[in-house]
C-alpha cells in the first residue's frame, strides 16, 4: 500500500461523500478548501445524472464549496460525449430528468420516442409507467442499450432510494436486457477524469462511499481507493468485500487530518 502522503490529485464522489440530499458532510467544505489553498488538484466526480454541473457548482456553493464547472464531472455529460464520439446515434429515446434531458439536447442529439437510433436509461426522478413500457418495447426490438450508471441507490438524508441499476434491472427482468453503464466503475469513466485533473492515474485517489463502483473504478484503473463510511457502505458490508480499499475513513474530515498529516512527514 502506498502512502497516503504519496497522492497527488484527488477525484470526489458527491452523494454521501462530500453531502448527504441538501447537508454537507461535516468537514467537507475544510477539507476542499485546504486542498485549494494548498494547490492539490482535485475533480467531482459523480454518477448522479439528474442535475448538470451548474446545478451541482450551485449546490455545492450552498454548502460553501466554491469550484468552477470545470472541477465537475457527472456520468450524464460523459454519456453525452460517448453518444457523440463513441457512436453513430444521435436519435435518443431517454429515460432521465429534464436537466439530463436537455443535457443531452445541448450535445447535439436529439430526443425521439417513435423511432430512436438508441435507449439511454439515466437515474430517472420523473420516471412514469409509460416511459418503462416505451423502453421495454424499444429494447425488446434489439436497438442499442446505454445507461448512465449502475448504482443500485442513491443515499439520502431520508434513506436510500432506487438509482439507475435498480431501473435497469427493472428493465432487465422484462426484457433480459442489460446497457452499456457509462460511469463509475468504468475505467473510460476513470481515464476522462484523470485526463482532465491531470495527476498520474497511481497518484491520483479515488475517494467515496460505494464499494462496486467508486471502489471497484479505483481497483481496475489503478488509482488509489480511499472509502468514507459516511453514505452507502457499512462496516459489515467493508468486512465481506471481495476487494479492500486502500484506505477507510468514517468521512472526509478523518481523510483531511490523515492526508494533512502525512504530508508533514
Amino acid at each position: 500500500m502506498k502512502p497516503l502522503g504519496t497522492v497527488e490529485g484527488f477525484l470526489f464522489d458527491m452523494d454521501g461523500t462530500i453531502y448527504m440530499g441538501p447537508h454537507p458532510i461535516p468537514g467537507a467544505a475544510a477539507f476542499i478548501a485546504w486542498l485549494q489553498e494548498n494547490e492539490v488538484p482535485f475533480l467531482f466526480l459523480t454518477n448522479n445524472p439528474t442535475a448538470d454541473k451548474k446545478r451541482y457548482r450551485s449546490k455545492l456553493a450552498g454548502m460553501d464549496i466554491h469550484v468552477p464547472e470545470e472541477q465537475i464531472l457527472t456520468s450524464g455529460e460523459a454519456t453525452a460525449v460517448y453518444l457523440m464520439t463513441e457512436t453513430p446515434y444521435r436519435r435518443i429515446f431517454a429515460l432521465g430528468t429534464p436537466s439530463f434531458e436537455n443535457e443531452l439536447v445541448q450535445a447535439g442529439l436529439l430526443l425521439e420516442e417513435r423511432d430512436p437510433d438508441a435507449v439511454v436509461l439515466s437515474f430517472d426522478k420523473t420516471l412514469t409507467y409509460a416511459k418503462l413500457e416505451r423502453a421495454a418495447l424499444l429494447l425488446q426490438k434489439g436497438i442499442p442499450y446505454i445507461a448512465t450508471n449502475p448504482d443500485r441507490v442513491c443515499p439520502t438524508e431520508y434513506g436510500p432510494i432506487p438509482d439507475c441499476g435498480a431501473m435497469a434491472a427493472l428493465l432487465e427482468s422484462a426484457t433480459g436486457r442489460s446497457p452499456k453503464f457509462i460511469g463509475k466503475p468504468e475505467v473510460s469513466f476513470a481515464r476522462m477524469a484523470q485526463k482532465k485533473l491531470g495527476t498520474p492515474m497511481h497518484a491520483t485517489a479515488m475517494v467515496g462511499d460505494r464499494l462496486y463502483t467508486d471502489l471497484e473504478m479505483a481497483r481496475l484503473a489503478g488509482m488509489v481507493g480511499i472509502l468514507v463510511l459516511s453514505g452507502e457502505t457499512t462496516h459489515e458490508d467493508l468486512r465481506e468485500a471481495a476487494h479492500a480499499p486502500d484506505f477507510t475513513f468514517e468521512s472526509v474530515r478523518e481523510l483531511h487530518a490523515a492526508y494533512q498529516e502525512s504530508r508533514r512527514l
